[in-house]
């Protein structure tokens, strides 16, 4: 007789009607029964996790295209986002996983060809600041880091972050003693500097001194070898891009970020020596190098072509020995200006 009564299966759009009144309940936290508020947010645990499947498909199938299409929908109709966002600290650690990966998958999801989630973070941008503000919270550092990562995948919410107040923070998330907190940080950061090649060529013009002035200091320069390595490793990346090309013909005219990489290319490391290499060539490079450039440059000439003498990659690499060779040259040909 059971099979008779058999509740009808949730439709997407039922399933984040239930979810969004359970995160008002969360939210308002009014039950002071503990009983009935643990079962409530037992529940909406569930209705998370059944989201991730509709949005994932599971081990016997595959998501389903209008499926997802009508969750998306709902789920942006009203402040259900904002409402998972805000309520994450009070789910236990299953539902923070699984809600961030919903909203991970809800970034990619088009609604008649349209990511209506960028529409949404459009008109409340203030959402990312919640985000951001995470990496001050041990708990929700990586949850809060992975939902940012994936909502800057939309350029116009990439340059909402970029020019935030929350932008020098990162210099200081990258060195929180807690080493996953601190890589996470480094991820989007390198995220926010790579991904929207125009908005970050405008956000490094607009903002060069002092984004290089904290870029130097503390992570360049910083006393932790990691955050060394990658902030020499992103720097390439950054300079290289053709189009920071006005961005990089500046920093190779400054005498004092010359010095700098000249410190890490005396480094022991060999990975910091490979990647500063990277970024020392575009000063030896310059054929407009400013005369306190080459000073320093003929100035140290004979050091550096020893280094360069004994400057090896551990796999043979033809391009490498081909920029080398050419440094070398450049170095070798200078004449010191008036």
């Amino acid at each position: 007789m059971k099979s008779l009564f058999k509740s009808k299966p949730k439709t997407p759009v039922d399933l984040v009607r239930q979810t969004r009144d359970l995160l008002v309940y969360a939210d308002l936290g009014s039950d002071s029964r503990e009983s009935k508020r643990e079962e409530k947010m037992l529940e909406l645990g569930k209705l998370i996790r059944e989201l991730k499947s509709i949005l994932y498909g599971n081990s016997e199938a595959e998501p389903v295209p209008e499926a997802c299409a009508q969750l998306t929908q709902e789920f942006f109709r009203e402040n259900t986002l904002r409402l998972l966002i805000i309520c994450l600290p009070k789910l236990n650690l299953e539902a923070r996983k699984d809600a961030t990966q919903v909203v991970a998958n809800l970034q990619r999801q088009q609604v008649q060809s349209r990511l209506i989630a960028c529409d949404f973070l459009e008109k409340n941008i203030d959402l990312m600041d919640i985000l951001v503000s995470g990496y001050e919270s041990t708990d929700m550092a990586l949850h809060y880091g992975a939902m940012l990562r994936e909502c800057i995948r939309h350029q116009s919410v990439a340059r909402y972050v970029l020019e935030s107040v929350h932008m020098k923070k990162f210099f200081d998330y990258i060195q929180l003693p807690n080493f996953d907190i601190a890589a996470d940080a480094a991820a989007t950061f390198k995220e926010l500097l790579t991904r929207h090649k125009s908005t970050v060529a405008e956000f490094l013009s607009k903002n060069y001194d002092w984004f290089f002035a904290e870029y130097n200091s503390k992570l360049l320069e910083s006393t932790n070898y990691i955050t060394r390595r990658q902030a020499v490793k992103l720097l390439g990346d950054i300079l290289l891009d053709r189009s920071n090309s006005a961005v990089m013909t500046r920093y190779v005219s400054s005498r004092d970020n010359l010095r700098i990489l000249m410190n890490l290319l005396r480094e022991s490391s060999k990975s910091i020596h490979i990647e500063a290499f990277h970024v020392f060539k575009l000063f030896a490079a310059n054929q407009h190098k400013p005369p306190d450039i080459v000073s320093i440059l003929v100035a140290n000439r004979s050091k550096l072509l020893r280094l360069f003498a004994d400057f090896k990659t551990e796999k043979e690499d033809a391009q490498f020995e081909a920029d080398k060779a050419q440094v070398v040259r450049e170095i070798a040909a200078l004449e010191p200006k008036d």
